[in-house]
């Protein structure tokens, strides 16, 4: 039979106090945690974020046309702000593939923040080919600054890997994006602006006036009114005192309730085993 002794019970709330110390320290680097780490919140709010953008968007793209060479290549840029830009070479390379069959066109331009489009074509060139083939692959497609946060996974780049070379190398594509404006706000207050996009797209064969068929890859964009707004936060110094303060005021408190309890068994144990013996 169990002896609630002096020994006996100094063992037993030794041990609930190493076992509170234990549950105060896995609680406090829990909290710790938490403070030092960041979270991510986000909101949807009705504006342009960008205004000092001058109305403009920078597009990044990168597509590669394995079947067509690049003196026939050009990007053309329409809006509907009267925008018609035929063969566009600021800020563009053409990179001959598959020893001057193929052209791989990485482009940098800005397009203004109204519905229009931008495509890539053989528009500009001198003279047009007999079977323009416009089978790609589209590796990047982004607006805006580049964001490398490893919490948001967005559509930033939502055409990256785009494999249409087993199309009708004379159909045309017709990509629709609709573009969200999205900003990511740091720690320190500093604001980069960058866009998402969704995308549908379609294949078909377009016929000139002359009859002759002039495919082309169309990118169709249109602006969401709508903004989408990352804010990086850190819990607050205050809150992160308090949690420990309570923490540490709870766990003592059932401590304290746990050794009243276990002494006023152990003293009623005690009187029993009097009674017994008288």
């Amino acid at each position: 039979m169990w002896d609630p002794g002096p020994r006996a019970l100094f063992l037993l709330l030794s041990k609930i106090s190493v076992c509170c110390c234990l549950f105060i320290l896995f609680l406090f680097l829990s909290e710790l945690t938490g403070f030092i780490a960041t979270e991510i919140v986000n909101e949807l709010y009705v504006d342009d974020p960008d205004k000092d953008s001058g109305g403009k968007i920078e597009v990044t793209l990168n597509i590669s046309l394995p079947n067509l060479n690049c003196e026939l290549v050009g990007l053309d840029i329409q809006d509907e702000m009267g925008r018609h830009e035929v063969g566009h070479i600021d800020n563009s390379m053409r990179i001959p593939l598959n020893n001057g069959d193929g052209c791989r066109f990485e482009g940098h331009f800005s397009i203004n923040k109204v519905p229009g489009n931008f495509h890539v074509s053989t528009h500009s060139a001198s003279a047009q080919p007999q079977n323009p083939d416009m089978t790609h692959i589209i590796h990047k497609l982004s607006f805006g600054d580049k964001l490398q946060v490893q919490n948001i996974h967005g559509a930033f780049n939502a055409l990256e890997g785009a494999d249409k070379l087993s199309s009708n190398p004379l159909a045309s594509h017709d990509y629709i994006l609709k573009i969200v404006p999205t900003v990511y706000e740091d720690m320190s207050g500093k604001q980069r602006y960058s866009y998402q996009y969704t995308v549908a797209n379609k294949e078909y064969v377009a016929y000139s006036h002359t009859g002759r068929i002039i495919p082309a890859i169309w990118f169709r964009y249109d602006l969401s009114p709508i903004t989408v707004k990352y804010t990086e936060r850190r819990q607050p110094l205050y809150r992160f005192i308090t949690s420990i303060c309570a923490i540490i005021g709870g766990t003592f408190t059932v401590a304290g309730i746990l050794d009243s309890c276990i002494f006023t068994a152990s003293e009623a144990w005690k009187k029993i085993q009097l009674g017994k013996m008288q």
